[in-house]
């Protein structure tokens, strides 16, 4: 691996291929961690008829696994605490 690349980071196809997505409550949940550096920063797309969330964390992983996982998590968290309230006013 190039010296750049081990500095920086580099995006492989497995690092940017899209997770598997789930139905939770009947939300779409799909993790979408964000690779910074060496690191993935949690992240995921909220959906439910034709609306969309994007969460975003300052959380960071060491693992894309890790990330995916968390990503997930707190999606379904938020889908538990603020349900349809995620999308804004009515």
């Amino acid at each position: 691996m190039p010296f750049w690349s081990r500095l920086f980071g580099s995006s492989t196809p497995s690092d940017t291929a899209p997770a598997k997505g789930e139905e939770y409550k009947g939300f779409r949940i799909t993790p979408t961690p964000i690779r910074e550096g060496s690191h993935y920063r949690v992240a995921a797309r909220i959906e439910k008829d034709g609306r969309t969330h994007e969460l975003i964390r300052a959380d960071t992983m060491a693992s894309l696994e890790d990330a995916t996982a968390i990503s997930a998590a707190k999606a379904r968290q938020m889908i538990d605490e603020q349900g349809e309230r995620l999308f804004g006013p009515g």
